[in-house]
C-alpha cells in the first residue's frame, strides 16, 4: 500500500504534474495514447498557470512512486484569465502555430494547440457569488482513498481564508462519474455548455461559513 504526501506545490513539479495532466487526459482515463507527439499539450493549459500564478492555491499529491495528483486554483478567475492572456498564452502561440486545414482531420494535439490560438475563457454566473475555480487529477493508483475530498477541501479553506464567496469548476460531459463525486463535496449545477465531447458542466459551491 502506497503512502501518500499531500504537499504545498514547488519548483520542479512541473514535470510530474504535466504526466499527471496527459494520463488524466482522455476525459479522466489515461490520455497518453492520444498526445504522444506532444505530452505536455495539455498541462500547458491546464496546470503551468496554476503552479506559476497562484502557488499558494496549488497542492501536490506525492507517493513513492512520485506525483500522483494535484489541486489546483485561482482566486479570481477573471484575473487569472487576462494574467494567462497577457503573460502565457503569447509564449505557447509563438512556439505552437494554429493548426490549418479541415478540424474534423486535426489529431487531439493539433485540437490543443487550436486552443492556445483561440482560448476559452467562459465562467458561469452568477460570478460573484462564484468567482475563484478549482481543478483537481489524480493518477489511478491515487483514487479512491480520500486524497480528492481532502485536497479540495484544503484548496477551498484557503480560498475561504482570502475571502472568497465560492468557487466553480467545469466537468466533461464525457466523465460523469465525476457529477457524483463533487455532488459529495456540496457543489451543484450551475449550467452546461456544448455538446458531446465538447461539452462541460459548470459546478458552484458557495465557500461562506
Amino acid at each position: 500500500m502506497s503512502e501518500f504526501t499531500i504537499r504545498p506545490a514547488r519548483a520542479g513539479d512541473e514535470p510530474g504534474a504535466y504526466h499527471v495532466c496527459l494520463k488524466t487526459g482522455n476525459f479522466g482515463q489515461d490520455g497518453e495514447p492520444f498526445y504522444r507527439d506532444d505530452p505536455d499539450g495539455l498541462g500547458r493549459i491546464y496546470v503551468g498557470p496554476y503552479l506559476a500564478f497562484e502557488p499558494s492555491l496549488s497542492l501536490i499529491l506525492q507517493d513513492e512512486q512520485g506525483i500522483c495528483g494535484y489541486a489546483l486554483g485561482a482566486f479570481d478567475s477573471r484575473q487569472f484569465f487576462d494574467r494567462y492572456e497577457r503573460e502565457w498564452r503569447p509564449k505557447l502561440c509563438a512556439l505552437f502555430p494554429a493548426p490549418t486545414g479541415d478540424p474534423a482531420s486535426w489529431t487531439r494535439t493539433q485540437a490543443v494547440q487550436h486552443g492556445y490560438h483561440h482560448p476559452d475563457y467562459f465562467v458561469p454566473e452568477p460570478y460573484a457569488v462564484y468567482p475563484s475555480h478549482l481543478h483537481i487529477d489524480l493518477l489511478e493508483r491515487a483514487q479512491g482513498h480520500g486524497y480528492g475530498r481532502r485536497m479540495l477541501e484544503q484548496v477551498m479553506e484557503r480560498l475561504r481564508q482570502r475571502g472568497s464567496p465560492g468557487a466553480h469548476l467545469g466537468v466533461s460531459m464525457m466523465n460523469p462519474l465525476a457529477l457524483g463525486f463533487y455532488a459529495r463535496l456540496g457543489f451543484h449545477e450551475l449550467i452546461r455548455v456544448g455538446a458531446g465531447s465538447d461539452g462541460c458542466i459548470y459546478l458552484g459551491r458557495s465557500l461562506r461559513p
